[in-house]
């Protein structure tokens, strides 16, 4: 992977308050780790950033980053966490992790399939993603983009799994070999898709009829004959407690 360079400033404006400051203004804030110094706050310039990420395949992006005012040369570094509005997707945050050029990086990176498999061709099979993303170690000067898989020869019922796929050159695939990634699913016939909405519509039925036995105050099968048990049972000694206690309350005790 081609490194891109990316300036960063130092970062003053801290907490929630600082945050929303920093964003208002147009800045991103981040953070760079590296092993032999401190975590070090940062901020980007939103534009640049957002940029850099839209032209990118994905947002594992090794950078040459440079720090304004740092004393240092250009910092080898990943872009490896990137944090997103829920709603508007705009980038809220982002993790820098400093590595060297000739020590291995542990990555996350998207699998492309390559070609259209033959279950899906001639048998009108579904491509099933099981992975999306892998994990490989490998130095930064060959990390790829993304790791390419040829489906092509893939019928109904098969799969590819993790110890199957071939890396590219310096690059080592980390995971249970036996997992599966891809693979082509039997197309869902009329029978099951009806059999599908008939189950979803029994569903319905059933909630729709609990909540109408809720709103009428009908109670559950059962439960009126407990509670008239419990009450018939409870009813008739209370009243008779009551009663004996206004008649002694009533009744003057004898001077002997």
């Amino acid at each position: 992977m081609k490194s891109v360079p990316l300036t960063a400033f130092p970062r003053t404006l801290a907490r929630r308050t600082g945050t929303k400051k920093l964003r208002a203004a147009g800045r991103i804030p981040a953070v760079i780790y590296a092993r032999q110094h401190t975590p070090q706050n940062l901020e980007i310039d939103r534009r640049t950033l957002e940029d850099l990420i839209h032209h990118s395949a994905s947002e594992n992006i090794l950078l040459d980053l440079t720090i304004d005012g740092d004393g240092r040369a250009k910092r080898m570094a990943l872009l490896q966490e990137v944090q997103h509005h829920p709603l508007s997707g705009r980038v809220l945050h982002v993790d820098f992790h400093e590595v060297a050029e000739n020590e291995k990086v542990t990555i996350m990176v998207p699998v492309e399939p390559i070609g259209e498999a033959a279950g899906v061709k001639t048998g009108g099979g579904v491509l099933e993603h099981v992975l999306f993303k892998i994990k490989i170690r490998c130095l930064p000067k060959d990390l790829p983009v993304a790791v390419n898989v040829d489906v092509s020869h893939l019928e109904i019922g098969q799969s590819i799994h993790l110890g199957e796929i071939k890396p590219p050159e310096g690059v080592e695939i980390l995971g249970d070999k036996k997992i599966p990634v891809l693979a082509v699913a039997a197309p869902v016939t009329e029978a099951e898709e009806a059999a599908a909405a008939a189950e979803g519509a029994a569903s319905a039925a059933d909630v729709e009829m609990i909540k109408e036995k809720k709103e009428d105050g009908t109670a559950a099968p059962g439960a009126a004959a407990k509670g008239g048990d419990k009450a018939g049972e409870k009813a008739p000694a209370e009243k008779g407690d009551k009663a004996e206690k206004a008649e002694k309350a009533e009744k003057p005790e004898k001077k002997k």
